[in-house]
């Protein structure tokens, strides 16, 4: 099996951030979700996947002050530290495969863009879904963003499994309300164009046990 963590923290060791198509300065879809569920500012937030993404700035800058950054790569993470100086230290930097991570706690608001569609085999996807039910708070939001079906079925040379609002949809139908669904094209920084779809959901209220 391809070894999935050998493979970022050399992509990252070798590329800067204008080489990797998925980064882009200001994360605009991920923050109207937020700004739609209108999340107190005291809400625990967890950015799967976040690496030196800037979705942490943005919710530094908006006043989110319980963040959380998942990463499978130590030199994403470095990254990210390094480009925030001394806000990094406000924010709880996790370093560890999303399919391994056993959450400490609950929270209020999932984040993935481009994490979860690295996962192709079923038995990871399952895992994922375990680890989301245990994660997010009875009422608390998640926000998944992967290629659609029209988007690239390759990315940083890992194969990827596309979605649709279907078959997302069905994934989290039994634990999750489903709120809002939208298709996004994300200009690449080399002027490509990659179709996205989000999805944004709501844990069902019922007793969690």
């Amino acid at each position: 099996m391809h070894n999935h963590k050998t493979h970022w923290e050399k992509l990252y060791e070798t590329k800067t951030e204008s080489d990797l198509s998925w980064s882009q300065p200001y994360p605009h879809t991920s923050v109207d979700f937020i700004n739609l569920f209108k999340l107190p500012k005291t809400s625990s937030v967890i950015d799967i996947g976040g690496g030196d993404s800037h979705l942490v700035d943005a919710l530094l800058e908006l006043g989110y002050s319980d963040i959380s950054v998942l990463d499978i790569s130590a030199k994403s993470i470095e990254r990210a530290k390094a480009r925030l100086g001394e806000k990094a230290a406000a924010i709880t930097w996790i370093e560890k495969n999303i399919v391994d991570f056993e959450p400490e706690r609950k929270y209020d608001f999932w984040h993935d863009r481009a994490a979860f569609h690295f996962l192709t085999v079923e038995i990871q996807i399952i895992k994922y879904l375990a680890i989301v039910k245990q994660s997010i708070k009875s009422g608390g939001h998640l926000v998944l963003g992967t290629f659609s079906d029209k988007g690239p079925n390759q990315c940083s040379g890992l194969e990827v499994k596309q979605y649709t609002e279907a078959s997302m949809s069905a994934l989290f139908e039994k634990d999750f309300k489903r709120i809002k669904c939208i298709e996004d094209t994300h200009i690449t920084p080399f002027s490509t164009q990659q179709n996205f779809v989000f999805c944004s959901f709501q844990r069902t209220l019922k007793q969690i046990l």
